[in-house]
């Protein structure tokens, strides 16, 4: 039973092989999940982190409440469309 005994390896030795072996599974699974991780936070979606709420969510949450009226809701939520759809369409004075 040479084959079997790896050449005199003991009970200590199976160990440390075996908890060698798991750790190696366990770093390389959690490397993968950082590199997907990483690799969508570039994707395009909306970055919404927990406890942070989207700006437009926010301003809905407060006309709902009733801290701000209609008007002042519509002029805010204007200002954050304009902000996330690109340049200021609006004619500026020279």
């Amino acid at each position: 039973m040479y084959y079997w005994n790896h050449r005199g390896m003991n009970g200590w030795g199976w160990f440390v092989a075996s908890i060698s072996a798991i750790l190696f599974w366990m770093l390389l699974i959690l490397l993968i999940v950082f590199l997907v991780r990483t690799m969508n936070r570039g994707s395009g979606r909306p970055h919404n982190t927990p406890g942070r709420l989207p700006p437009e969510r926010v301003l809905a949450e407060r006309f709902a409440r009733g801290e701000i009226d209609e008007e002042e809701y519509r002029r805010r939520l204007a200002v954050l469309r304009e902000e996330h759809h690109g340049p200021d369409k609006r004619e500026r004075a020279p």
